[in-house]
Protein backbone atom coordinates (compact mmCIF):
# COMPACT_ATOMS: atom_id res chain seq x y z
CA UNK A 1 0.00 0.00 0.00
CA UNK A 2 1.12 3.52 -0.90
CA UNK A 3 2.68 5.58 2.31
CA UNK A 4 0.05 8.30 1.39
CA UNK A 5 -2.56 5.97 1.86
CA UNK A 6 -1.27 4.50 4.90
CA UNK A 7 -1.34 7.53 6.44
CA UNK A 8 -5.07 7.66 5.30
CA UNK A 9 -6.95 4.67 6.77
CA UNK A 10 -9.31 4.64 9.29
CA UNK A 11 -11.01 2.03 11.00
CA UNK A 12 -14.39 2.03 9.04
CA UNK A 13 -15.32 0.01 5.76
CA UNK A 14 -14.85 2.95 3.76
CA UNK A 15 -11.50 3.16 4.20
CA UNK A 16 -10.87 -0.68 3.97
CA UNK A 17 -13.10 -0.48 0.19
CA UNK A 18 -10.64 2.19 -0.98
CA UNK A 19 -7.53 0.43 -0.03
CA UNK A 20 -8.89 -2.61 -1.31
CA UNK A 21 -9.79 -1.57 -4.26
CA UNK A 22 -6.18 -0.01 -5.11
CA UNK A 23 -4.42 -3.28 -4.20
CA UNK A 24 -7.12 -5.36 -6.12
CA UNK A 25 -6.16 -3.85 -8.93
CA UNK A 26 -2.24 -4.92 -8.38
CA UNK A 27 -3.02 -8.71 -8.25
CA UNK A 28 -2.73 -10.67 -11.24
CA UNK A 29 -4.53 -14.14 -10.12
CA UNK A 30 -6.98 -16.20 -12.10
CA UNK A 31 -8.70 -17.70 -8.37
CA UNK A 32 -11.55 -15.04 -7.13
CA UNK A 33 -11.00 -16.86 -3.52
CA UNK A 34 -6.80 -16.66 -3.93
CA UNK A 35 -7.05 -12.87 -4.84
CA UNK A 36 -9.01 -11.92 -2.17
CA UNK A 37 -6.66 -13.80 0.48
CA UNK A 38 -4.00 -12.03 -0.75
CA UNK A 39 -5.13 -8.45 -1.24
CA UNK A 40 -6.76 -8.94 2.52
CA UNK A 41 -3.01 -10.86 3.31
CA UNK A 42 -1.74 -7.21 2.19
CA UNK A 43 -4.17 -5.14 4.05
CA UNK A 44 -3.74 -6.77 7.72
CA UNK A 45 -2.08 -3.86 9.36
CA UNK A 46 -5.41 -1.75 8.02
CA UNK A 47 -7.10 -0.75 11.48
CA UNK A 48 -10.67 -2.08 9.86
CA UNK A 49 -9.02 -5.58 9.15
CA UNK A 50 -7.73 -5.90 12.32
CA UNK A 51 -10.48 -4.70 14.56
CA UNK A 52 -13.11 -6.56 11.90
CA UNK A 53 -11.59 -9.52 10.00
CA UNK A 54 -14.94 -11.48 9.12
CA UNK A 55 -16.68 -8.37 7.96
CA UNK A 56 -13.03 -7.31 6.09
CA UNK A 57 -13.59 -10.57 4.11
CA UNK A 58 -17.34 -10.51 3.82
CA UNK A 59 -16.92 -6.65 2.06
CA UNK A 60 -14.40 -7.99 -0.60
CA UNK A 61 -16.35 -10.89 -1.59
CA UNK A 62 -19.43 -7.88 -1.76
CA UNK A 63 -17.31 -6.06 -3.49
CA UNK A 64 -16.20 -8.54 -5.67
CA UNK A 65 -19.94 -9.74 -6.67
CA UNK A 66 -22.20 -6.48 -7.10
CA UNK A 67 -19.21 -4.37 -8.50
CA UNK A 68 -17.78 -6.99 -10.81
CA UNK A 69 -14.29 -6.89 -10.07
CA UNK A 70 -13.51 -10.18 -11.02
CA UNK A 71 -13.45 -10.50 -14.73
Amino acid sequence: MLKDMKERTFNNADSFSMSFDEEWQKIECDDESIKINKVISLLSDHPFVQSNPETAIEIANFRIKSLGKFK
